[in-house]
């Protein structure tokens, strides 16, 4: 452990550590108000018990790499670290239920601690993903003593991550649950059990996601019910009522400990992050964001993760701010090769709209559009249009060369001319599209793409919306004005490259496809073939909206 500790540490870019003497004291028992045992490991650098306490709450395991990232790194470096087994994993009594116990459990488990005779009187928490959430489980509640959180690629609000758009988030959502059916047995971690196998099934995954209904997928991948699957494709349809007590987003202004914010412009929870970023300012408070040019998983942002949440402790525990930079907001600018900025909040001040608009032979510019005949494509869920890169938890994510996509006949691309210039876009993306659809469910998707000079065409960002019978209402004319918000992003158009955006109805398996019969997500087993119009003209003006810096 202390071997592998120091490369880590040493490949993570910390500081170097106070201690390699580290006492642990395994399967630490904390009694749940229902009786209910759950078990924790309590990591205290040798020489005394005084040092500041960070908690972390994981449904992955205490041990293994996990152990060493979420709780050595930092004991080698000053802290006490708690890291506990959410309810029904790794050696904890009960039985997992995705987002159900973590307020109760972990306000439970900061009761336990305060009556401790080793706890310091001040405390914060460490974690990312499914860890983060277990902090903002509990940040509103956990009392005075809890003086700063860094939740890490996470969100408070993880509903409008599973159904984003009112579609479903289906192939990181079936991966997880593959991953995650056997916690309970589990003895070590995710990353050392042979649960962990979400990126060595893939084809057998993208087989199996092309099966109706998707309630049986479970079944038709490991050949018996998955609790967690069941969850959240039987709930699948607004308004979301069993997820509504887990979302903690209408909580978060009411949070006082310090918050540090990190992701990545790839990061399946990017949207929402920002929108707890905002929320707290909102409420007043300074929260620190970074944003780098990573995905949910990729090893690079997980190691600047533990950087920055390293600092940040530092700072609101040891009272040492020399080690957290000045300015709150740091981000950086994809497209370029190290270009790092750093604001005074998010959205940068700075930032203007741009409007580009669809034209007539598909074209893409600043000038508003003229009279012009709509285009035409047909979307047929028996061979969906396919995701391809983006904002997924695994495979070929982030940009990706998109001709292959672009050259099927149920994408269309509206490109600029070249850039004149560099073209610099810093925060939120939207588009609003016009469309009129031979069916009342179907779905709207918009990409916008880098075009080099060599052709290959990147995606950057992108976002779908899911339409249903009069929602969004249409016009007289049966044109539907649809709203779309794109991941935000920062990224840097080369002059002599293109601006593209594609528009489709899907990105399977990435989103499950709409099966355009009106049945619920979960039971849909009738495909119906979509034809669809995309209006651009004075009256009906389509076009994305990029934040120009």
């Amino acid at each position: 452990m202390t071997i592998a500790s120091r490369i880590l540490g040493k490949l993570a870019k910390l500081p170097k550590a106070e201690t390699y003497k580290i006492d642990v004291h395994r399967d630490v028992k904390v009694s749940m108000p229902d009786g209910i045992v759950l078990l924790a490991d309590h990591h205290i650098p040798r020489g005394g018990e005084n040092y500041p306490l960070l908690l972390c709450r994981s449904p992955y395991g205490r041990r293994g790499l996990y152990g060493i990232a979420m709780a050595r790194l930092f004991a080698e470096r000053g802290f006490q670290v708690f890291i506990q087994s959410c309810r029904g994993t790794f050696g904890s009594e009960g039985d997992f239920t995705c987002l159900s116990h973590e307020r109760e459990d972990g306000l439970a488990t900061i009761e336990w601690l305060n009556k401790q005779d080793w706890f310091p009187s001040k405390f914060g928490t460490v974690g990312g993903s499914y860890l983060g959430y277990t902090q903002w489980a509990i940040a509103d509640q956990a009392g005075s003593e809890l003086k700063a959180i860094a939740p890490t690629i996470t969100t408070s609000t993880f509903t409008k991550q599973f159904y984003m758009g009112e579609s479903f988030s289906l192939e990181g959502h079936l991966g997880w649950c593959l991953d995650i059916k056997d916690v309970k047995d589990s003895k070590m971690s995710m990353m050392s059990s042979r649960n962990f196998r979400f990126f060595g099934r893939m084809s057998k995954m993208e087989r199996t996601m092309m099966k109706l209904p998707l309630v049986d997928l479970d079944q038709m991948a490991e050949g018996k019910r998955i609790s967690s699957w069941q969850d959240f494709i039987r709930h699948s349809e607004p308004p979301y009522e069993k997820w509504q007590s887990t979302d903690r987003i209408d909580k978060v202004s009411g949070v006082t400990a310090h918050v540090c914010l990190q992701s990545g412009w790839w990061d399946i929870f990017l949207p929402w992050m920002m929108e707890d970023y905002n929320l707290l300012k909102t409420a007043g408070h300074q929260p620190y964001l970074t944003i780098g040019p990573w995905a949910h998983s990729d090893i690079a942002g997980i190691a600047e993760g533990i950087r920055q949440t390293l600092a940040w402790h530092i700072a609101h525990l040891k009272n040492d701010h020399s080690v957290i930079r000045e300015a709150p907001v740091r981000v950086f600018v994809m497209g370029s090769e190290q270009d790092w900025r750093e604001f005074p909040e998010w959205p940068p001040p700075e930032m203007k709209v741009e409007k580009w608009y669809l034209q007539s032979g598909f074209g893409l510019a600043k000038d508003p559009p003229s009279p012009s005949d709509p285009d035409r494509y047909r979307y047929d869920p028996a061979d969906p249009t396919p995701n391809l890169g983006g904002a997924v938890m695994g495979g070929r994510n982030k940009s990706q060369d998109n001709r292959k996509l672009e050259s099927r006949s149920d994408v269309l691309v509206y490109t600029s001319q070249p850039l004149d210039r560099d073209l610099v876009i810093i925060g939120p993306v939207s588009a609003v599209i016009y469309i009129r659809s031979s069916l009342e469910h179907t779905d709207l998707y918009a990409r916008l793409c880098d075009v080099d000079q060599d052709g290959r065409s990147m995606n950057i960002t992108d976002g779908l919306q899911r339409l249903r019978p009069n929602r969004p209402s249409p016009e007289a004319d049966g044109s539907i004005r649809v709203s779309i918000e794109l991941w935000p992003t920062a990224y840097r158009f080369k002059k002599g490259n293109c601006i593209r955006l594609q528009v489709s109805s899907g990105a399977h398996p990435r989103w499950a496809r709409n099966t355009g019969s009106g049945e619920p997500i979960a039971t849909a087993t009738e495909l119906f073939i979509a034809d669809q119009e995309i209006w651009h003209d004075p009256d009906h003006p389509s076009a994305i909206a990029l934040p120009v810096n």
